[in-house]
């Protein structure tokens, strides 16, 4: 009758000798996979902060070089802008330099008066005011860039370089851009002048000659 109660005390004890390790592995158990993911944590966020510092610094290339081809497009549109515009300005006032010539031509015979020489110099000032300009004299160095030499009239002492003698149709310019060539006569400086370095030992020649003269008449 004294066995029974030994034997119920030890089932209880064996029973909670054996359910304690099962306890403390299940906390063991539950502590690593609490503190894995806390572990892991900082791996991550550092893998994604160097993968955004890369696409910012991708994308800040690519906003450069789009910057870059917008400045390059707009000088181009403006630079095209611009030649459109002379283009435009050329094609218009290059027809009105032979209504100009008239006006020159009569003005050299005395005919520009009255009103026609009220108009004639109110279209000289417009025509200025748009940028066409008129060049051309007598007397400027021949400059094949901007004039055009219809011939040669020969050579002229009072010239050292070849220069427009007459000009028969004035040339017209828009900025650098030349409208039209002025038309001009030119003369050339003598093929045969002299310095006067070279001209100065030809004058004692008569000086040699006297005493040969007088040697014939002895």
């Amino acid at each position: 009758m004294t066995d029974t109660p030994r034997e119920d005390v030890t089932g209880e004890e064996s029973a909670q000798a054996g359910s304690f390790p099962e306890s403390a592995s299940d906390m063991a158990n539950e502590t690593e996979m609490e503190e894995e993911p806390v572990m892991a944590e900082p791996s991550v966020e550092e893998d994604d902060l160097a993968t955004l510092q890369a696409q910012l610094n991708e994308r800040t290339v690519d906003l450069q070089r789009v910057q870059a081809e917008y400045l390059n497009y707009k000088r181009r549109v403006e630079r095209d802008r611009e030649l459109v515009k002379q283009n435009a300005t050329y094609a218009a006032l290059a027809p009105i330099t032979e209504v100009m010539d008239t006006i020159d031509r009569a003005r050299e015979h005395g005919e520009v008066q009255g009103g026609f020489k009220a108009v004639a110099e109110q279209l000289e000032r417009i025509l200025a005011g748009v940028g066409l300009v008129k060049f051309g004299e007598v007397g400027d160095a021949f400059d094949p860039t901007v004039h055009e030499a219809l011939s040669h009239i020969g050579e002229d002492p009072h010239v050292t370089v070849t220069t427009c003698k007459v000009i028969a149709k004035a040339g017209y310019r828009i900025g650098d851009r030349v409208v039209r060539a002025a038309q001009v006569l030119v003369v050339d400086p003598p093929s045969g002048a002299e310095t006067p370095a070279e001209t100065a030992p030809a004058e004692s020649a008569p000086a040699d000659d006297v005493p040969q003269h007088d040697t014939d008449d002895q």
